[in-house]
């Protein structure tokens, strides 16, 4: 399978036109810096980078980024991506769009386990910040801003289907009797019955970026926000890191919880391997035009399946 087709192209012209008739005080060269599976990032000028989706499916998130990112970003101890202008839905383009402050830094999605290492005591930490309660009405309801993701957050069971089918597409390459073993062993875990936590939701390496020293620059692409099982995100310790570095960043993180919040419970960190399963085989089936995420997709079912049964 391949990276999902654009139901809008997005080029340098139509960003130039929408920044001409929005905000046309903001000048600068205009230059395509990435073309994921949900949105297209220029890169304007020197000190700024528009975001635009490509995807009805995935138009909605830029509105989610646009409505949270200010109120989180103050606890947070690295920088993200805070739009400073919003672009409203118009004739020439039908969703919102945005224009964030440029952060420069490597993706991580290009380094090697060995090189990320440095990263996994920021990552805790930055981990360890954005997990707090998402905010409650007065009467004890989640607040309605808070974004609803049906394949983030939610009980591990709910991908059940899907990874089972992507492990069968795998059955030539992996050795799916062992992976899917480590599946069933994460859906027998203890549902999260936590309040729900803020979630990054999609916390990979091709979401971090790299300062000079290979420290965490920035960590990017708040899309996918919501809020439910902080498991979800702690599957970052498979996807980003080799052996080493993951019992590092799960020290940290198990210090910095609460330990009657479950936070990072046995049971929690259980869950967190299912969702790095399911993430691993989404990329490794999904990815087959995007060497970068294909890579990591190997990277991660070689990860589990070394530390499970040393192999």
């Amino acid at each position: 399978m391949q990276t999902p087709a654009a139901d809008i192209h997005v080029d340098e012209s139509l960003v130039h036109a929408l920044l001409s008739e929005q905000h046309p005080d903001l000048t600068g060269d205009l230059r395509l810096v990435a073309n994921g599976w949900d949105n297209v990032i220029f890169r304007l000028g020197d000190e700024l980078a528009v975001r635009m989706p490509r995807r009805d499916v995935a138009a909605h998130l830029i509105a989610h980024e646009q409505r949270w990112l200010p109120f989180l970003a103050g606890a947070l101890p690295v920088p993200v991506p805070v739009p400073v202008r919003v672009g409203a839905p118009s004739e020439r383009f039908r969703w919102p769009w945005s224009v964030v402050r440029w952060v420069e830094g490597i993706d991580a999605a290009d380094a090697t386990a060995s090189e990320r290492t440095p990263l996994a005591v920021p990552l805790a930490r930055f981990v360890s910040a954005l997990h707090t309660p998402a905010p409650h009405t007065p009467n004890g309801m989640l607040h309605p801003d808070v974004p609803l993701n049906p394949v983030r957050g939610v009980p591990l069971a709910s991908r059940d289907r899907a990874v089972r089918e992507r492990l069968w597409e795998l059955q030539r390459l992996w050795d799916i009797t062992a992976l899917g073993e480590l599946w069933e062993e994460s859906l027998s875990a203890p549902r999260w019955h936590g309040v729900p936590i803020w979630l990054h939701g999609d916390l990979h390496p091709g979401n971090l970026l790299l300062d000079d020293r290979g420290d965490l620059a920035a960590v990017i692409d708040f899309g996918d926000l919501t809020a439910g099982d902080p498991a979800t995100d702690l599957a970052t310790a498979w996807l980003t890191f080799g052996p080493e570095a993951r019992r590092v960043f799960r020290a940290v993180v198990t210090d910095a919880s609460e330990p009657e919040s479950g936070a990072a419970d046995a049971a929690t960190w259980l869950r967190a391997r299912g969702w790095a399963l399911c993430m691993g085989t989404a990329l490794a089936t999904a990815s087959d035009d995007n060497p970068r995420m294909h890579a990591l997709g190997t990277h991660v079912l070689s990860q589990l399946l070394r530390e499970a049964y040393g192999r």
